[in-house]
């Protein structure tokens, strides 16, 4: 009998794993590597001098490639040594790292035996099959793992939302709204096959978020008490901690006009080296935070479209027989969705925009039929912060799971473009 499969969720900012079964993944930490080379742009340069590399006889032994941390250990060691991102906008980009992080997030953090579990890893829309022969190469060559299925991340994410209520049957067909650290994406699905010529993605995310609050406390000078260190700290804990989503902007700066010592909130916090503590008060950066996602000219004239035309433009672009499935299931994912009453403006702003293009199309066809109206709903729930990786775990419970998955077996005779497709899972087609 296998072991549990292993669930590995690696994207830009965090990466998430743990085993199949689990609600939660068992580690969380930073996508990130330290090792004794210094970054500099595309090319890296080794911290040490020609000189002395020359002479260090551990050097000539390969015993350096041993030297390196990742994740939150990487971030502590980051003044000696150099921090390397190696997935960026969720493509790996250095793969030498990627193979080393993937090795110490197997044996140092779930201290488990590759060659005993079954590997699920996640991987984004649009991902070039090269891609993913290298990462099966990786994982069958270099860690021997008995099968391995790579699944898109918008998938897991749809059968992570059926644990929803509002969820009305388990179905693969949907649009999903992922927005993480670096990138939102806008992904249509039908019955599980992403619809890669809709995809759309939001140059608006968590990092935005996050500089944002840091330029609306700088401009109402609530930064003069908070040392330059901590500012992005401060910014990143008010936005998770007292940020919301408002259905109305105007009447919410009525309100906190009307009655700030109601509204406004306290943030006390202490400077991180000296200790020494600081209060700053938190006002409009409650609600404005999350409102780049729905009015950006506020943040930036660089991106101006909302989310909900992004999404409606999405749907509009998918085949017309699975549209109305795609608004009737609109799943969100992520980090940056979490944002109280986030699903139920996108939901309110999507379906205006939805009800006034119908109303323009009865006006325009000047005849007696009435349309039926379209559903509009949009899916929140518990598990959306990690809902790539719970959808994983879920599908990694099946029974059919290792029929679907392709084997060491398979790939030595075959060979990697074995894993240019996989099936999706039969019991949920």
């Amino acid at each position: 009998m296998n072991q549990a499969p292993i669930i590995s969720d690696n994207g830009s900012g965090f990466s998430k794993i743990g085993f199949a079964g689990n609600s939660d993944p068992s580690f969380v930490f930073p996508t990130a590597i330290a090792t004794r080379e210094v970054a500099t742009g595309a090319s890296t340069v080794r911290g040490a001098t020609p000189a002395s590399r020359g002479s260090n006889l551990a050097s000539k032994r390969g015993i350096e490639d041993l030297d390196f941390h990742i994740g939150d250990e990487a971030m502590a060691n980051s003044k000696t040594y150099g921090i390397h991102y190696p997935i960026r906008h969720g493509m790996i980009e250095n793969w030498d790292h990627m193979e080393r992080y993937w090795e110490q997030s197997i044996f140092k953090y779930l201290r488990a035996e590759p060659e005993d579990h079954y590997f699920l890893l996640t991987e984004p829309p649009l991902n070039a099959p090269e891609n993913r022969e290298q990462t099966a190469e990786i994982f069958f060559e270099s860690f021997n793992v008995p099968g391995l299925y790579i699944a898109v991340q918008a998938v897991l994410a749809l059968a992570a939302s059926w644990t929803s209520n509002q969820a009305t049957d388990r179905t693969l067909t949907g649009t999903v709204v992922d927005s993480g650290d670096g990138v939102t994406h806008v992904i249509p699905c039908a019955e599980g096959y992403v619809i890669g010529s809709a995809i759309k993605h939001i140059p608006i995310a968590g990092r935005d978020i996050t500089a944002f609050v840091q330029t609306l406390l700088r401009e109402r000078g609530e930064t003069v008490n908070i040392p330059p260190e901590d500012q992005l700290k401060v910014a990143q804990k008010i936005k998770e901690s007292y940020s919301y989503v408002c259905q109305d902007i105007v009447k919410e700066f009525r309100k906190y006009d009307a009655d700030p010592y109601k509204y406004f909130q306290r943030y006390d916090g202490e400077h991180s080296v000296t200790g020494r503590k600081y209060s700053i008060d938190v006002g409009f950066e409650r609600f404005l935070a999350p409102e780049i996602f729905f009015n950006p000219e506020i943040n930036s004239s660089d991106f101006l479209t909302p989310l909900p035309i992004v999404v409606d433009d999405v749907i509009q672009a998918s085949p017309i027989d699975v549209r109305r499935g795609l608004y009737k299931n609109i799943v969100l994912s992520g980090g940056s969705t979490m944002f109280k009453d986030f699903g139920r403006r996108l939901q309110q702003d999507l379906k205006i925009v939805v009800d006034r293009r119908i109303q323009n199309s009865e006006a325009a066809a000047g005849t007696n039929l009435k349309s039926t109206g379209v559903d509009v709903n949009v899916i929140s729930h518990k598990r959306q912060r990690y809902a790539v990786w719970y959808g994983g775990s879920l599908l990694a419970s099946l029974p059919d799971f290792y029929t679907s998955c392709h084997t060491k077996a398979q790939y030595d005779e075959i060979g990697p473009s074995i894993c240019r497709r996989y099936q999706i899972f039969g019991s949920v087609n």
